[in-house]
C-alpha cells in the first residue's frame, strides 16, 4: 500500500547514516512528521529480540531499510565476514519483524554491486545472478542479493508489498571520507583536498580507465520518497519482482571523475597511478528505464553534487 498520510509511522533504519540521513531529510521536508528513528545505541538492528519488540512496540506502517554495513574495495578486502555476517543479520531482522508486524510498505536499499561482474550494460534488474560477482565486494553483494530475494519471496508466497532499490555510487553530505573505508569519490575529494594544503601529488588506484556512475543522495531520497508514495499496481507493473535500480544514466572514467574533483578543489598538481592496485568492475553503468516508467529522474549535474559536498566536507571534517 502506498504512503498517503503525512502522519503515517515511518521507520527509517539507518538514518543517520549517508542514505538513511537523506531519507529522513526528504520525508521531513515533504511534510511526514511521524518518523520513528533510532540510533545503534538505542536499538541493535543486529540483536533479534530487540528488533521485534521495537516492531511489536512502535507499529510502523512503512519502512526504509537503509541500515548496512558499507565500506570500500579496501574495506570489503579486510573484514568480508563481517561484511557478510553484519550485513545477513540486519535484513533478516527488520525484513523479518517488518513483514510479521504487518508493514503496509518495505523498502529495501541495496547496491548496483550485486550485479554480475562482466554482465552487459547498462545494468539491467535481469541479470541478477547470472553470472560471476566482483570479487573485490562479493560479500557485501551476496549478503544484499539475499535482502533482495527475501522480499522478493515474501511478495511471491506472502503478498507483502515489499521492494528492493539498488542504488549506483552514491555521494553527498555526510560521506564517509576515511580513506581506509571510504568509496571513489569522497576519497578523491579528501586527496585532493590535503594535496592542495600540502603541495602534494595524488594517487590514483589502477589505470583510472573503469566507468562509474554518480547519483547525489539527495536525488536518491527523493527516488525512495516517490517510490513510497506510488500506487503499488503501478509500481510492481513497472517493476515485476519489486526490483529497481536507481542512477542518473550516464558514467564518466575515474581519471575523468579525478579531473573534475581536482578542478572543484582548486587542485593543480600531478595526478599520477598506481598500476598494482585493481581497478575493480570495468563499467557499472545502470539501466533506470523502470524508475523512469514510474516518473522519476535524477536532478543533480554531477559537478554541481561534488561541489556541494565538497563545501559539506570543508565545514565538516577538512583540516584547513
Amino acid at each position: 500500500m502506498r504512503l498517503e498520510r503525512k502522519d503515517a509511522r515511518i521507520f527509517v533504519a539507518g538514518h543517520r547514516g549517508l542514505v538513511g540521513s537523506a531519507v529522513a531529510r526528504a520525508l521531513s521536508s515533504a511534510g511526514y512528521d511521524r518518523l520513528l528513528l533510532r540510533t545503534r545505541a538505542e536499538l541493535d538492528l543486529a540483536d533479534q529480540a530487540a528488533v521485534r519488540a521495537f516492531f511489536e512496540t512502535e507499529r510502523p506502517e512503512f519502512v526504509v531499510l537503509a541500515a548496512a554495513r558499507v565500506g570500500g574495495i579496501l574495506a570489503n578486502d579486510r573484514f568480508p565476514a563481517d561484511f557478510l555476517y553484519d550485513n545477513l543479520q540486519i535484513q533478516q531482522n527488520v525484513i523479518g519483524s517488518a513483514f510479521a508486524s504487518g508493514v503496509r510498505r518495505l523498502v529495501f536499499l541495496g547496491s548496483t554491486c550485486i550485479y554480475p561482474k562482466l554482465a552487459p550494460q547498462p545494468l539491467r534488474e535481469e541479470y541478477l545472478l547470472t553470472a560471476p560477482l566482483e570479487p573485490t565486494n562479493e560479500w557485501y553483494a551476496i549478503a544484499k542479493i539475499a535482502g533482495v530475494k527475501l522480499c522478493e519471496a515474501l511478495r511471491r508466497q506472502h503478498g507483502a508489498d515489499f521492494v528492493s532499490m539498488m542504488p549506483t555510487n552514491l555521494y553527498g553530505p555526510g560521506d564517509n571520507f576515511d580513506l581506509a573505508a571510504s568509496h571513489v569519490l569522497p576519497a578523491l575529494i579528501r586527496k585532493f583536498h590535503e594535496a592542495k594544503r600540502t603541495d602534494g601529488s595524488v594517487v590514483l588506484w589502477g589505470t583510472g580507465t573503469p566507468r562509474r556512475e554518480f547519483l547525489h543522495v539527495d536525488d536518491l531520497a527523493a527516488a525512495v520518497l516517490h517510490v513510497l508514495e506510488t500506487p503499488e499496481d503501478a509500481l510492481h507493473a513497472a517493476a515485476p519482482g519489486g526490483l529497481l535500480n536507481a542512477g542518473v544514466g550516464g558514467d564518466i572514467t575515474i581519471r575523468e571523475l579525478a579531473e573534475l574533483v581536482a578542478d572543484v578543489v582548486g587542485y593543480r598538481g600531478a595526478i599520477e597511478h598506481d598500476l598494482s592496485k585493481p581497478d575493480g568492475t570495468p563499467r557499472k553503468l545502470v539501466d533506470v528505464t523502470r524508475l523512469h516508467a514510474l516518473g522519476w529522474t535524477a536532478r543533480i549535474p554531477l559537478r554541481d553534487g561534488v561541489a556541494a559536498t565538497y563545501r559539506w566536507y570543508l565545514e565538516h571534517e577538512a583540516v584547513v
